[in-house]
């Protein structure tokens, strides 16, 4: 991969005796979309904590070739590092208005902030509608919507989502991803963390496969969707069950692709 807007070297993160993460290295190139999948529990919420400053941890992280293991969470958020996070985190008792003008807190005295809450308007016209509204009214949608918005205000140059389709119906889902493709065609890098396996390696430029804390695989993305543990895993029926009951010679659709 080229060079790295952000580096992870040996991450490792502890509750207590319990080692959540151990010694997961990645990288993710600028302008790329890199996926971290894996099952529930595996520690991939954990590892985007760690990088964002939440959660103590050992081991290397730089970010735009700095080191920055001692910065702050704000600061990082200063330097244009963003995490939507998996609870979105919204301010309920604040409308959308407000919860959007906080991802620019950092920034407030930026003139240019009134045209970035326009842009996100326009990339989110639901939020135009809403945008008096209480964050605790909207839909599961909505919301991901405005935790998406909000980073943005950020002017982020990496974006890191953690499960942005939990969740949430199927046509949303696919406006999520949508949106996460236009994001990288305007230049964010994003480093996607997401359980539906198959959405997030195909619309990533390279994958990684976390289990039980540890790194187990990782390669383009194009190579690990057809990778037979990662199918026979992750991909549903497109694995040994799929391949059983063609032997089985019932034929008919694969529904792992459907």
């Amino acid at each position: 991969m080229p060079d790295a807007l952000l580096e992870a070297s040996l991450v490792s993160v502890a509750y207590g005796k319990v080692r959540a993460v151990q010694e997961v290295s990645l990288r993710v190139a600028p302008g790329t979309v890199v996926s971290v999948i894996g099952a529930n529990g595996a520690g991939k919420t954990t590892l985007l904590c760690a990088l964002m400053g939440l959660l103590p941890c050992t081991g290397g992280v730089r970010y735009a070739g700095e080191d920055v293991r001692e910065l702050t969470t704000e600061r990082r958020v200063a330097r244009g590092l963003s995490l939507v996070a998996e609870r979105r985190e919204l301010f309920g008792s604040m409308s959308v208005h407000d919860n959007l003008l906080l991802g620019a807190f950092h920034r407030r005295r930026d003139p240019a902030t009134h045209a970035d809450l326009e842009a996100v308007f326009e990339r989110f016209p639901r939020l135009r509608e809403r945008h008096r509204q209480q964050a605790s009214t909207l839909s599961g949608g909505e919301r991901q919507m405005l935790a998406l918005g909000r980073a943005l205000m950020a002017r982020p140059r990496l974006l890191m989502l953690d499960e942005p389709s939990l969740g949430l119906a199927p046509l949303i889902v696919h406006e999520i991803f949508r949106i996460v493709r236009e994001l990288k065609d305007n230049g964010v890098s994003i480093l996607l963390v997401e359980q539906n396996a198959r959405a997030a390696l195909q619309i990533a430029d390279y994958g990684y496969v976390l289990e039980t804390g540890a790194m187990a695989l990782e390669g383009p993305a194009r190579e690990l969707e057809h990778d037979p543990r990662v199918v026979e895993t992750y991909l549903g029926l497109g694995g040994k069950e799929d391949r059983e009951r063609r032997t089985r010679g019932h034929g008919g659709v694969d529904r792992a692709g459907s």
